[in-house]
């Protein structure tokens, strides 16, 4: 169970946030399948070597990542010995719960609209989700960082391009895409409070 509810479950719901939060911004949208269409050309499906161009893709799904991390809280740590951080002392057994969601939507950090969804900040940000840095940290970082992390990303942004390769999404019912409704739902996994319903239209790729 541990493995399914760390491997499989929070993907599932990082792909459900990725796609809501594409939808709901059709200039985002549109930008992306741009790009993508452009990468894959006149071919029937995407393949992997295609995501290597699709530097846009990368932004997007590091954007999706911050604002919607899979996890609320990362998984609790104790110290095991006295030490001192920011001039508090942290005694041992002192447990540890680090706010993934909060380091996301820091203001002090992502001091330019830290709650819009705007996957061109990362276009001045080096960033990697190995734990090296600390603007956030979905993966957690060091030794007890999350070991299939590169498996997650890249599956990831294989299915946010292979969907938007094939298909253009609306929401359904003639609503508008921004009117999507981004509420979640408070769990040990972040949830969207209403399933995500989507309709999708074949993209022709011979024409």
């Amino acid at each position: 169970m541990n493995v399914l509810d760390g491997a499989i479950d929070t993907t599932a719901t990082t792909m459900v946030w990725a796609m809501s939060a594409i939808v709901k911004n059709p200039r985002v949208m549109q930008k992306l399948q741009n790009e993508i269409r452009s990468c894959v050309g006149r071919k029937a499906r995407v393949d992997e070597s295609d995501i290597t161009k699709m530097t846009y893709l990368k932004m997007v799904v590091k954007e999706s990542i911050r604002l919607y991390p899979h996890v609320s809280f990362l998984i609790g740590r104790e110290c095991v010995s006295h030490c001192q951080i920011g001039g508090y002392d942290i005694l041992p057994g002192t447990k540890i719960m680090i706010n993934s969601w909060g380091i996301g939507r820091d203001p002090r950090t992502w001091k330019e609209s830290p709650t819009e969804f705007r996957p061109e900040r990362f276009e001045n940000i080096q960033f990697d989700f190995g734990g090296n840095h600390f603007e956030m940290i979905p993966f957690g970082g060091g030794r007890r960082a999350c070991p299939g992390y590169n498996l997650a990303i890249s599956t990831i942004e294989f299915m946010i391009a292979s969907l938007l390769y094939s298909f253009n999404w609306n929401t359904p019912d003639g609503a508008k895409n921004e009117d999507l409704d981004m509420q979640g739902a408070g769990n040990k996994s972040i949830r969207r409070a209403k399933p995500l319903c989507l309709v999708p239209s074949k993209y022709n790729w011979q024409d």
